[in-house]
């Protein structure tokens, strides 16, 4: 982007509060294109949804670009008996509350999945909350649980050490192609994670649009394809009216979800 726009490019991090603080202090800014932001499904849904937040994702933002998606994945150990999720579901028949499973967190995403799915196939886990994914992984990888959800590292699961058996999103992964995504497995669950850069509400539409066109060329340029299939991300290309309709369906969906698991604010 820098060398595109001729800028430089100065990256601010601000965590914290699911992405809400960083998210806050974007509606805020001026809206004059100098200042823009990183935000995921944290800022863009769980966190407006949960909790009381000073911004609307719907209202207050200008979608500038989804790049891509996150992937979250649900995992065990690479010695597990578990070969494809259904092995999970049919030891979970036949051992009611023995399959305990990990997660970032309660009331994260793949917590809220993995509870849709046991109550959609009638039978019980073990939720075990943790700090975070790497948390969750330890705990796999030392067989204190027997399912981890949340990120995963790349390099376990190519030396073996991690089973991948399916990933939560709603979008195929160009780097894990034969991995399933819930659809696969038959289950109409929410599951959007996309990577979306946006600007305060009142930034002028011929700023945003040069923005735009400086995103596309740079999401094509080798050195960003090459960096995003290091992570193994997916590039997603999606802008404009098909990307606000997008988040806006993922909104209410999202909200949908909390609100039936008592999550919402």
């Amino acid at each position: 982007m820098e060398k595109i726009l001729g800028q430089p490019i100065i990256i601010i991090n601000k965590p914290g509060a699911s992405q809400t603080i960083a998210t806050a202090s974007l509606v805020t800014a001026k809206p004059d294109g100098y200042t823009i932001g990183y935000i995921s499904h944290l800022g863009l849904f769980f966190g407006p949804i949960k909790e009381k937040v000073p911004y609307n994702p719907l209202l207050d933002l200008k979608y500038i670009i989804q790049f891509g998606t996150t992937y979250i994945g649900v995992t065990v150990k690479g010695n597990s008996p578990f070969k494809v999720f259904g092995d999970v579901i049919e030891f979970a028949r036949q051992n009611p509350k023995k399959l305990s499973y990990g997660s970032a967190g309660t009331g994260t995403l793949g917590h809220l999945v993995m509870e849709q799915i046991a109550k959609k196939e009638k039978v019980q886990f073990t939720h075990i909350p943790f700090k975070g994914g790497a948390e969750t992984q330890a705990a796999l990888l030392g067989g204190h649980i027997l399912v981890g959800t949340g990120v995963f590292t790349h390099s376990l699961l190519e030396a073996g050490e991690i089973r991948l058996l399916f990933l939560i999103t709603d979008e195929h992964s160009s780097e894990y192609p034969n991995i399933p995504i819930l659809k696969d497995l038959g289950y109409d669950i929410p599951a959007m994670t996309p990577m979306v850069i946006a600007a305060p509400k009142n930034t002028p539409e011929n700023i945003i649009k040069k923005l735009e066109e400086s995103f596309h060329k740079a999401i094509k340029d080798p050195f960003f394809i090459k960096g995003m299939k290091d992570l193994r991300y997916s590039i997603i290309d999606r802008t404009g009216k098909e990307l606000y309709e997008y988040i806006y369906n993922s909104y209410y969906a999202y909200d949908k979800l909390l609100k039936e698991m008592g999550f919402a604010k």
